[in-house]
């Protein structure tokens, strides 16, 4: 019998029940691949990850992440909660985190988290992208179309087609006209499993931009594939959205900052602060952090 204990919280959330709660599995390192994937279907969580001890001690902590269906090599809502959970648990104990900067050993690299504090503590993290913004292949609006429910006429396309790009994990990229479509959207599986299988693109990210609004950007992601018909939130998705329109921009040179909303059409709220910057037309960094809100802890058995 091993007991394992694990902690719940809700991500990029400004109260509890918002945002995009993840699980957090401590001591993982006797588990094999497959426990760790029965264990995330079993919370059936958008992800969960796991805390191994790291290959190199200079580094916090390995960590591994799981959707209920696959193994992901990077995402951004479960390095911000896992990073908000350990430094919360080093605080208590009176050993807090250096300079409140962790690096976590994962498939896509090291990844560097900072801690974010305000005058009640720890509130949240910050999680800087482990690759550079890379723009793929383009794909056709009428598929995007057959994908989301939607009629081609709402895709706009004046500033990009749909593209795949990526900062850790690639998403198909595609502006909507206006909310009204992007409450609209409904994902179709047969459609994923035809034209977007899981090796081409993590999933479908739609957005819109409306600079009057606040948050200035609201966006969805469909991932039925990987067990997410719908993501709350989803930072290794936005990370690269602040990228490409980073990218996009005709300025050779900028700090684009960003708050943008997601979750709001299947009633759990988020709020992302995402961040790139650019130099001599290059996207050089991308970040993308939030506010945290715990929510159980408690001991996994395994027999």
């Amino acid at each position: 019998m091993t007991l394992l204990r694990f902690n719940t919280v809700d991500v990029f959330a400004e109260h509890q029940f918002g945002g995009n709660p993840l699980a957090v599995v401590h001591g993982a390192d006797t588990l094999t691949t497959e426990q760790m994937q029965s264990i995330a279907a079993e919370f059936n969580l958008s992800e969960t990850t796991f805390v191994l001890r790291p290959a190199d001690p200079a580094n916090t902590a390995r960590i591994r992440i799981f959707t209920p269906r696959a193994e992901l090599p990077f995402a951004g809502h479960p390095n911000v909660g896992t990073a908000y959970v350990l430094a919360s648990e080093a605080e208590r104990r009176k050993r807090p985190i250096l300079d409140d900067t962790m690096k976590f050993e994962e498939l896509s690299g090291v990844v560097a988290v900072n801690v974010l504090r305000n005058g009640a503590g720890i509130v949240g993290a910050q999680v800087a992208a482990p690759q550079q913004l890379s723009v793929g292949s383009g794909l056709a609006p009428g598929i995007v179309s057959a994908l989301c429910g939607l009629p081609t006429a709402s895709i706009e396309q004046s500033r990009h087609l749909p593209v795949i790009a990526s900062a850790g994990n690639p998403f198909v990229f595609t502006q909507l006209r206006d909310r009204a479509a992007l409450s609209a959207a409904t994902p179709n599986q047969a459609a994923f499993e035809q034209h977007l299988p899981r090796e081409l693109a993590a999933g479908l990210f739609l957005y819109v931009r409306e600079p009057t609004s606040d948050p200035p950007i609201q966006a969805r992601m469909f991932a039925p594939l990987h067990g997410i018909p719908e993501d709350p939130a989803t930072g290794s998705g936005n990370v690269a959205l602040i990228g490409l329109l980073a990218h996009l921009n005709s300025k050779p040179d900028l700090v684009l900052k960003a708050r943008i909303g997601q979750g709001v059409d299947m009633g759990r709220p988020s709020l992302l602060q995402a961040m790139a910057a650019k130099r001599n037309g290059v996207v050089t960094a991308t970040q993308v952090g939030g506010r945290c809100v715990p929510v159980m802890s408690g001991t996994l058995t395994l027999r």
